[in-house]
């Protein structure tokens, strides 16, 4: 009996995993179905791959090619071109000369011939622009790389979302693996004597002398959110964003997994930071962050974070826009769909929950906001049930303000929740309870201005003034009287650039800010 039920308990195991590997299979098939539909003229183009593969009967190509193409509908890519002062296309390609210098001097050349030239931005869907050619030497070069790394024992999945794709984020699409495979060779011959780390060491090592990171030192003045591929290696400098994407680019050629996350905000600063997750052959994820100073692995983050959001080539069907209309959600990364949340990978999190001042039914989507630039910003979304709701592994150390987005703009949903490192707190405005309070100066937030005036504010559902006065006593502290417990307060001087930080003031006058 025992062993009919064991055979039996293996039958069904192995019908199971079958039934769930076909009814992907077929789920994938229709997504590729779908997308062809929509692709327009260069349905062929993506047809000619399938059909490359299936003749070839690369099992691994073939998949490959379905995962690509069946995610291929929510990216785009964004670039420009010059025109002159009649409207005409400047005929230039930077990659015509022998390295960024040269081009810039050759564009200078043409701007003197033909006067003010005018930059062009214009999107380009992968689905109706990306050749057959282009994508089967993608696909190749890409299994090759994998084959012959030493992280080739991964899951398929993992080898698709994060060494398959030809693109990171929004770059221009340009043919750039066999460029990267020959240039970082050395990693990979590197990692059969030395572990992923000391790799990783070596790779921030040679980053540093040969890039120039730009970030606090130049601006970009063309319309090109993110450089491609072989503008990196080319030009040989970029900003945050664009290190982290040639970071991906130079892993991925080599065969090693590599993911592009992001911090869309920082939860107690203003600013955002760009960075990458590694996966070893145990598909331990390591932290790579290879523009710090000291060491680039397993960092910790200097501050709180709003979010970390790892970026993947495929829809999420957790993501709001895979469920709801981009109309419906505030601008921002919130409004694609391939991405996921690794916060808790980065910080200590926990759920926070929040009380609705009212809600008109269940299951409709809240906002959790953080204080940056001057502004309560949208970084999360939970949907509310009855008058309350959930907010999924928030970073510790932060003010969340729930909020409603309507009519394009934010609506305060509920008080304040400090999400604590011990404790949480919901600030509701006692008025019936004032007192006085003395704010000191404090590095790095706050430092006084003689003859200058300061204002000081709290949340109740909007920012309230309670009282602004002149500095000028040298005392290093500031006091305003008939001030409400149990509130969020921000002193905004007259001088004000917008990146004051919001704080509290506890009962045994400890400030903690936010």
């Amino acid at each position: 009996m025992n062993n009919l039920y064991s055979s039996f308990l293996v039958f069904l195991l192995i019908n199971l995993a079958c039934f769930n590997s076909y009814a992907q299979r077929n789920s994938t098939v229709s997504d590729v179905n779908a997308v062809l539909l929509n692709a327009g003229e260069n349905k062929s183009e993506l047809e000619e791959v399938l059909n490359y593969f299936k003749n070839k009967n690369d099992t691994v190509g073939l998949k490959s090619a379905e995962f690509l193409i069946s995610n291929m509908d929510i990216h785009q890519a964004v670039n420009y071109y010059w025109v002159d002062s009649s409207g005409c296309k400047i005929d230039f390609n930077e990659f015509s000369y022998q390295n960024f210098k040269e081009s810039v001097a050759s564009f200078r050349q043409i701007v003197e011939k033909k006067g003010q030239l005018t930059p062009v931005p214009f999107n380009s869907e992968d689905i109706k622009t990306i050749d057959a050619k282009y994508l089967i030497n993608n696909i190749e070069v890409a299994i090759k790389s994998w084959k012959n790394s030493k992280i080739k024992n991964i899951p398929f999945q993992i080898f698709c979302e994060y060494i398959l794709p030809y693109r990171v984020t929004i770059e221009p699409i340009q043919k750039w693996r066999e460029n990267y495979q020959e240039e970082y060779k050395w990693i990979t011959d590197s990692l059969f004597s030395l572990d992923l780390k000391t790799v990783m060491g070596l790779a921030q090592i040679d980053y540093k002398t040969s890039f120039l990171f730009t970030w606090n030192k130049e601006s970009r003045d063309e319309p090109l959110p993110r450089l491609g591929a072989k503008h990196l290696i080319f030009r040989k400098k970029g900003a945050c964003e664009d290190v982290a994407a040639m970071v991906a680019f130079i892993f991925r050629s080599q065969g090693i997994p590599t993911a592009y996350d992001y911090i869309p905000l920082w939860g107690t600063s203003s600013g955002k930071h760009f960075l990458n997750t590694v996966f070893d052959a145990d598909m331990n994820a390591v932290k790579f962050d290879i523009t710090l100073p000291g060491s680039p692995v397993d960092h910790t983050l200097p501050r709180e974070p709003a979010k970390v959001i790892r970026t993947t080539y495929s829809k999420q069907k957790s993501s709001l826009a895979f469920q709801d209309s981009i109309a419906n959600i505030p601008p921002g990364f919130m409004q694609t769909q391939n991405y996921i949340d690794v916060t808790a990978e980065y910080w200590d999190t926990r759920d926070a929950y929040s009380k609705l001042y009212q809600t008109e039914m269940d299951n409709q989507v809240v906002y959790a906001c953080m204080f940056s630039d001057a502004k309560w910003q949208p970084i999360w979304w939970g949907r509310s049930i009855g008058k309350n709701v959930v907010f999924k592994d928030m970073p510790k150390g932060t003010a969340i303000l729930p909020a409603f987005f309507k009519g394009g703009n934010l609506e305060p949903a509920g008080d304040v929740r400090i999400n604590g490192f011990n404790n949480e707190l919901e600030l509701k405005p006692d008025y019936g309870n004032l007192r006085n309070i003395i704010i000191e100066e404090k590095q790095g937030y706050l430092i006084f201005r003689n003859d200058n005036m300061y204002s000081l504010y709290i949340w109740d559902r909007e920012w309230k003034l309670v009282n602004k006065q002149m500095y000028n006593d040298g005392s290093r502290t500031m006091s305003f009287e008939n001030v409400p417990r149990n509130v969020l307060m921000v002193l905004v001087p007259e001088y004000s650039q917008g990146k004051e930080r919001p704080f509290i003031i506890t009962e045994d006058n400890a400030r903690h800010w936010f």
